[in-house]
């Protein structure tokens, strides 16, 4: 071989691991270029979609400029608009029009909820529809009287309620919060608030129950725009996702990780006797007869003292309403026959129209929830007993013949079991 000259197999080899080298960079830089363009794709959907779900300074711009031209009026309208001391933190919105967020007024923590017209979607390229507006403040009309408020208000719980003896007690407790610069009058900025408030059943139930200590307190509010304390834990049990992950979780991974983070049992216990109690709270109370019609844990959460707190209010239905519902519907089969999430009744397929009788009543949903929360981590002396009562609970019918004496049976039972394990403990 002659001086000086490269060996041919050297130079092809040498070509070969140059061309390879170059082929792995552009793989590689290819590779790199898709997942930039994926990771930027899902960041603008993720932030079409933030955007779009949480539009709180909207929210609070429609409400302050009605209250500036003196259409509407509350206890926290000043704070809100004048002030700027009450003010929305986190976006926890998961419908454009039912705006959610944490907020703060002065020394209260607590969640602030505001309405808004829908958002109407259109394709790229093509104008955008106005929005729908909000609802207007037109109720009550100018020249109303106090007296006249107050017989709206008691017509509009009797229509939601139905005959109940203590209407007048409740429309005077609304009349109270109505007040809201604590004046002793109501005006018709504040009237109109309130009936805003009043059309919407969540209010409406949160008030029923705040009494009982059930549903957490309404702090202030500004025509539709209401804040209520914070619930410190919740949801029920479980792990509560960022919404971004919560559809990419499969649903097996997220029963399995609820059963991970729930506090000690006795305080589970004790949570659960809260649960337990707004249950005989609802049945037959004070202002008729309630259904819970989604059980579903993120409705739930506890307080420090680890006291159960109902936080969506919307969960819960007047009996009365229910059965109105139920009597409209038209049917084929006990599928047809559903309200919300978790209450159903049976078809008369001779009618085919929906019974009112519901299935299963509040008592046994409400130990279907418990079982699996209950029974892990539950003292091995009182397992089998519990898990007994819990089954036996979730066995009632709503239409058996003795349903009251035995779901108060049932009831008293389950709630002294739980009281024994737990009344001896600091969880009391």
């Amino acid at each position: 071989m002659a001086k000086g000259l490269i060996p041919r197999a050297w130079v092809k080899k040498s070509f070969y691991f140059q061309a390879r080298i170059s082929f792995v960079r552009v793989k590689y830089l290819f590779l790199t270029w898709l997942t930039v363009l994926v990771g930027s794709w899902v960041l603008y959907v993720q932030y079409s979609a933030y955007t779009e779900l949480c539009r709180g300074h909207e929210c609070k711009n429609a409400i302050c400029d009605q209250y500036r031209k003196g259409i509407i009026d509350g206890s926290a309208c000043s704070s809100l608009c004048d002030k700027d001391t009450l003010y929305m933190s986190r976006c926890l919105s998961t419908l454009p029009n039912n705006q959610v967020y944490t907020g703060s007024w002065g020394d209260h923590d607590g969640i602030i909820r505001c309405k808004l017209g829908e958002v109407v979607h259109y394709e790229l390229g093509e104008e955008p529809e106005p929005r729908r507006e909000a609802p207007v403040f037109d109720k009550p009309t100018r020249g109303t009287s106090v007296e006249k408020f107050r017989e709206m208000v008691f017509n509009h719980l009797k229509s939601k309620l139905g005959e109940q003896a203590n209407l007048a007690s409740l429309v005077s407790q609304i009349l109270s919060v109505a007040d809201g610069n604590k004046d002793g009058r109501v005006s018709l900025p504040e009237a109109r608030s309130t009936w805003a408030l009043l059309q919407m059943d969540e209010v409406l139930l949160g008030l029923l129950l705040q009494d009982r200590g059930h549903t957490p307190r309404l702090l202030g509010y500004c025509g539709d725009l209401y804040m209520t304390e914070r619930v410190p834990y919740g949801p029920l049990y479980g792990l509560s996702l960022p919404w971004p992950l919560v559809s990419w979780v499969p649903n097996g991974v997220q029963r399995t990780m609820d059963q991970w983070f729930t506090p000690s049992w006795p305080r589970k216990a004790k949570i659960s006797m809260g649960l337990l109690e707004l249950v005989e709270d609802i049945f037959h109370g004070t202002y008729g007869s309630f259904l819970m019609c989604d059980l579903a844990a993120e409705h739930f959460g506890y307080t420090d003292r680890h006291e159960l707190r109902l936080t969506n209010a919307r969960a819960v239905v007047p009996e009365d309403e229910f059965r109105r519902a139920m009597r409209a519907l038209k049917c084929e089969t006990d599928a047809d026959c559903v309200y919300g999430v978790d209450c159903q009744t049976s078809c008369d397929v001779s009618e085919k129209r929906c019974r009112e009788e519901p299935v299963r009543p509040n008592l046994a949903k409400a130990c279907s929830t418990l079982k699996d929360y209950l029974l892990r981590g539950a003292p091995s002396g009182l397992r089998e007993e519990l898990e007994r009562q819990l089954y036996a609970c979730m066995a009632l019918k709503g239409n058996a013949g003795q349903m009251n004496m035995e779901h108060s049976l049932i009831l008293n039972n389950l709630k002294a079991l739980l009281w024994r394990q737990i009344s001896h403990t600091k969880d009391s």
